[in-house]
């Protein structure tokens, strides 16, 4: 690895660093802009002022917002997410079980997803200009075109409403055995398949197609090897690079949708943390909750970087 490679790479992680003290900076700030005010929420309409205002100070609402942050932040570092304003409870303990469940989600989607874009993406690459390659384009065009939700909710009215091949809601409390656990994850995962997928086919696709228009693939070609021989031996070795840029730049779209697939299905992870979390003021459990995103985000996206850096043939 030479110099200009591992100054492009320090350089990435320094700029990822950067973003995420900038990133706590403005969710913190953004929480706090949040209407209404934590204690009047949290005693209800009924509490006199002296109890509202106390409870202000004991939770140090009454500080100014900067030191709140500042605060904030060395406990972050320290590994610190600070107490629940709701729970009375270490947010550690709140994310802990529902992080696993966000994890299980999205493992089990990239499970089906890479392996499905993958093909159609490459297959597609094989097949340029054809009738399949035309469908697996006007697809991925029309799946990036529909949100999230709009997803999840045709996926409830299918399969839960006139179907009933699957329940409404995603319990995975209720996971005891390998029928369970597809019950469960079926609808979510079909709905984060559908977002995650399409951005990778995209990708994929015209990372093969830019490799199958090469020098020495057009020479193997002009030997006589097959359409098949030539993408397995020679487009993908290297193309390589760019595939795995594209999936980890693909999944990082499931730390959006998760959110709205979570919310829709009822499924206990950290988004549905957090959206419960907006609802009854718990700063420090919403600002937590933000942060673990973030930087799930800014790992994938880096990586990315650090990938297309390693497979870029002009800094070998």
């Amino acid at each position: 690895m030479n110099k200009e490679v591992l100054s492009l790479i320090s350089s990435r992680l320094l700029v990822a660093l950067i973003t995420l003290v900038i990133v706590s900076f403005a969710v913190f700030f953004a929480t706090t802009m949040l209407p209404g005010d934590t204690a009047t929420i949290l005693l209800g309409q009924a509490a006199t002022p002296e109890a509202v205002e106390g409870l202000r100070k004991a939770m140090h609402l009454d500080e100014p917002a900067f030191l709140r942050f500042l605060h904030w932040l060395s406990g972050l570092l320290a590994g610190d997410l600070g107490t629940s304003y709701a729970n009375d409870m270490p947010i550690s303990q709140l994310i802990g079980g529902r992080f696993a469940n966000t994890m299980k989600l999205a493992g089990v989607t990239a499970l089906f997803s890479v392996p499905i874009a993958l093909t159609l993406g490459i297959t597609a690459a094989m097949l340029r200009g054809s009738i399949y390659d035309r469908a697996v384009t006007i697809l991925t065009i029309g799946v990036i075109s529909v949100p999230e939700f709009m997803v999840a909710t045709s996926a409830v009215l299918i399969f839960a409403v006139y179907l009933k091949w699957l329940p409404a809601l995603s319990l995975a409390n209720e996971v005891h055995t390998f029928a369970d656990m597809l019950r469960v994850y079926a609808m979510p995962v079909i709905t984060l398949t559908f977002v995650v997928s399409a951005q990778m086919i995209r990708m994929t696709r015209a990372a093969v197609v830019e490799t199958l228009s090469t020098p020495y693939v057009e020479m193997a070609l002009l030997k006589g090897a097959s359409r098949t021989r030539i993408v397995l031996r020679h487009a993908l070795p290297n193309a390589l690079g760019p595939i795995v840029n594209a999936i980890a730049l693909s999944l990082s779209y499931l730390l959006g949708g998760v959110i709205i697939v979570e919310t829709i299905f009822n499924y206990p992870g950290i988004a549905k943390l957090m959206v419960d979390a907006v609802a009854t003021r718990d700063l420090p459990l919403i600002q937590s909750c933000a942060m673990i995103f973030c930087l799930g985000y800014l790992i994938l996206i880096t990586l990315a970087d650090i990938v297309a850096i390693l497979s870029n043939p002009r800094l070998r």
